[in-house]
């Protein structure tokens, strides 16, 4: 038997599910999941699973004691979004992502009164609390057919499909390419597009190529990821790639694969210890159980009918940035500084990912963040840009009302334009000292440093000030940021160029 008929099996498809499993996800042969979906290939949640899960990680608290919800309810949970009316892909994409990050209320009655209470379909404190299954070959009904899809990987969380990858042969010239299509393919309104309204993260792989997306993500958008590992990390990946899997797992794993696959493979495992490649790294990087869960939750947001998962740059920034801010001393301001990412590589979103990020932190109770611009159109872009990522904001249309959103706790993300503190000072000397008030400036080369800051720091004395530039900064520019905190995180022009580079020529197949 020609060992190219399933190369793509041993070369990409294989490795992924041994990582997978070592990571912690349970693999699920067709038979297993087909019977988790009651054999109904145009179903695409696993309902027994998210059944057991639902009734497992929720509760009703009640006058100190726990009580289950009733099967009732649990059962409308899942009604609800397993049946989600299709209205268009990233319309219903963004109704499930709602669903799945801030749950459903039902009605009960615990001893005579009746409140409503909320059911969760993942625990997103507690990633170990909820199960991780992966299932390949996965037949897929297409809708207003009985044609199928087959994409190659698909990871469920409690039985929601939250991501799906496709495998290629690292021979083919345009592998990453081809897996792109596919999934591009199979969004399609005729094709299988209800298994992408539940998907958070999408990858193409091939050995020593990989790209990752999410549900809607054009073509040109899909994007490298690079992470920095420590030692321990880099450890890791290569212990959990050599791990011998259990005969249970092996077995599992080959029982409707043919013998000589299972023979062949067992070869390649036995033949040395190899290290990590570019498919094993993206896997670790991006779909180790917590990681999944921390972008899901974390780092997506929904842009003018688009939908966005943090690049490298911006997730690093913001994790840095929170970091930093959750390091403070008791009643000592927290620590701000400069994040520098070049023009055109989404620094909006990026100070969307971390307002985001501050109002989802668990140990600052009663955040603030206020985006500050100098010019109107900068502060129109950003207040349009939070208003379609779906961020509730205000606009502070003067310097009373800056003053009085903040006063009155009106708003928990409000955008001014700098001057607006200058004209708010010269007619009433208001100042607010809580240091959960974080001060977001965007081009802080231009006004973060001059006499508009002093400005900002008489009113907000103890704020925490994060400044934002795509601009080159001057050697006396750099110096003052570090009075203020210091740099951040940077991602220069050279780390953009060389990455589009590196992405264009995996999809022209001349990376291998």
């Amino acid at each position: 038997m020609a060992v190219n008929e399933y190369r793509e099996d041993f070369s990409s498809l294989i490795p992924a599910l041994h990582l997978l499993i070592n990571l912690g996800y349970t693999y699920l042969p067709t038979s297993d999941e087909l019977s988790a979906r009651d054999f109904k290939p145009s179903k695409v949640i696993l309902e027994d699973i998210l059944k057991e899960q639902l009734k497992k990680i929720n509760k009703i608290e009640f006058k100190g004691w726990d009580y289950q919800f009733s099967t009732t309810n649990i059962d409308k949970a899942i009604h609800t979004i397993s049946d989600i009316p299709f209205d268009s892909l990233l319309t219903t994409n963004e109704h499930v992502y709602d669903l799945i990050t801030l749950g459903k209320s039902f009605e009960e009655t615990i001893k005579g009164y009746k409140r409503s209470y909320t059911i969760n379909y993942i625990d997103w404190k507690n990633t170990e609390n909820n199960v991780f299954h992966v299932c390949d070959e996965f037949f897929v009904e297409r809708r207003h057919s009985h044609q199928m899809r087959i994409p190659d990987l698909v990871l469920f969380v409690n039985g929601i499909p939250l991501a799906v990858i496709e495998c290629k042969r690292p021979d083919l010239k345009d592998a990453i390419k081809q897996g792109i299509s596919q999934h591009l393919r199979n969004q399609s309104v005729d094709e299988i597009p209800h298994l992408f309204v539940y998907s958070q993260l999408l990858l193409a792989l091939s050995q020593n190529q990989a790209a990752n997306g999410t549900a809607g993500t054009p073509e040109n958008f899909w994007s490298i990821w690079k992470e920095d590992f420590f030692k321990k990390e880099q450890e890791e990946i290569e212990y959990l790639i050599n791990k011998k899997l259990s005969e249970s797992q092996i077995e599992k794993l080959f029982q409707e694969r043919n013998d000589w696959q299972k023979e062949k493979m067992l070869e390649l495992w036995n033949s040395g210890t190899r290290l990590p490649s570019t498919q094993d790294k993206m896997i670790y990087s991006l779909l180790r159980p917590e990681r999944l869960l921390e972008l899901t939750k974390s780092f997506i947001i929904f842009d003018n009918k688009l939908k966005k998962v943090a690049r490298y740059q911006q997730y690093f920034a913001v994790k840095k940035t929170i970091k930093r801010i959750t390091e403070v001393k008791v009643d000592n301001p927290r620590k701000g500084g400069v994040i520098w990412h070049t023009t055109g590589t989404g620094k909006s979103i990026g100070m969307v990912l971390l307002a985001k990020a501050i109002s989802l932190e668990p140990s600052i109770i009663d955040s603030k963040v206020i985006l500050v611009t100098d010019r109107v159109d900068l502060d129109d872009q950003i207040y349009k840009t939070f208003k379609a990522c779906g961020k509730e904001v205000k606009k502070a249309t003067s310097g009373e009302n800056l003053f009085r959103l903040i006063e009155e706790n009106k708003a928990n993300i409000i955008t001014t334009i700098i001057d607006k503190f200058e004209a708010g000072l010269r007619k009433k000397n208001l100042k607010a000292f809580s240091r959960d008030i974080f001060v977001l400036v965007d081009e802080s080369h231009r006004s973060q440093y001059g006499i508009s800051h002093a400005s900002m720091k008489r009113v907000f004395p103890n704020a925490c000030y994060i400044g934002f530039t795509g601009t080159p900064l001057l050697k006396k520019e750099k110096s003052t940021a570090l009075k203020f905190g210091g740099f951040i995180h940077s991602y220069s022009m050279d780390n953009a160029v060389k990455d589009k580079a590196v992405v264009s020529l995996i999809y022209e197949g001349r990376i291998s």
